[in-house]
């Protein structure tokens, strides 16, 4: 196969799972009839709420989310992502923020726990403090190779400000990068599809970033725009600002015609750095 249509879904998620995970399977199916095989959910899909109620969620959440990506993948046939969900990490204050990527056949290819936490005080007005309730990974993010699709790389949102895991990443072989987020609305308009195209551009590699979008409770809002780029930074397909996908075809041999034009990736001094 050299190429496949790709989803990057795009929800706005509350504080309820149930209705989270229902708007999560109707967005799904709708991109499984369109055709994607490859179909990514944003950071937080299940849960968007404030941290006290995440950690009382957390034991029951997490195996409710791993159940969840196993049955979608299974009836939709599709190699599906969940983005980034709370596990218990061991210590009851804290979670840890992890990715699953789950195969056709339910299987678990991949998991990742979110590394770099966004702790940072915003020019307006909100403080946001990851790092007070969720614990950070100690794992390197995986390449995994996706029969009969390509060679995909894990991170989540706050990941997409370090490219030295992204290089870690393509050096691992990976072609296709998901960068999985709930980019806020201030720091997104400015930033998020800049550092999605400077992924791509560096990594001659496709990017499939799903999204959060919209007011979810109280002062947290998203930016949207979820995104499929490829290799050359060219945007594929933008899902605005309301629910739904960025659906877009990722070939194989166009990776290999962009990274035979620009072979950065070759000419890197590993040597030095």
């Amino acid at each position: 196969m050299t190429d496949f249509l790709a989803a990057a879904l795009q929800l706005t998620s509350t504080s309820d799972p149930e209705l989270n995970f229902a708007a999560a399977e109707e967005q799904i199916e709708l991109a499984a009839r369109r055709g994607a095989e490859l179909v990514g959910l944003p950071e937080n899909f299940a849960f968007m709420g404030d941290d006290e109620r995440r950690l009382e969620l957390a034991q029951d959440l997490a195996e409710q989310c791993s159940r969840f990506l196993v049955t979608m993948a299974r009836r939709y046939q599709v190699v599906l992502l969940g983005g980034g969900f709370p596990v218990p990490s061991g210590d009851s204050n804290h979670t840890v923020n992890r990715a699953e990527l789950v195969g056709r056949d339910g299987q678990l290819l991949a998991r990742y726990d979110k590394i770099h936490l966004f702790d940072v005080d915003l020019p307006e007005g909100n403080t946001y403090q990851e790092s007070a309730t969720t614990t950070s990974g100690r794992e390197l993010p995986p390449v995994v190779d996706v029969p009969g699709l390509c060679r995909v790389g894990l991170s989540i949102c706050y990941d997409v400000r370090f490219p030295e895991l992204y290089r870690h990443l393509v050096s691992a072989g990976a072609e296709l990068l998901m960068i999985p987020a709930a980019f806020t609305a201030f720091t997104g308009k400015d930033h998020w599809q800049v550092l999605l195209q400077a992924r791509a551009i560096e990594n001659t590699s496709y990017v499939l970033a799903p999204a959060q979008t919209g007011r979810h409770y109280s002062r947290r809002q998203s930016h949207g725009h979820a995104m499929v780029i490829d290799p050359w930074g060219t945007v594929l397909a933008d899902a605005g600002v309301s629910q739904g996908a960025a659906i877009a075809p990722v070939d194989n041999s166009h990776i290999g015609r962009i990274r035979a034009q620009m072979p950065s990736l070759q000419h890197r001094q590993s040597a030095l750095f």
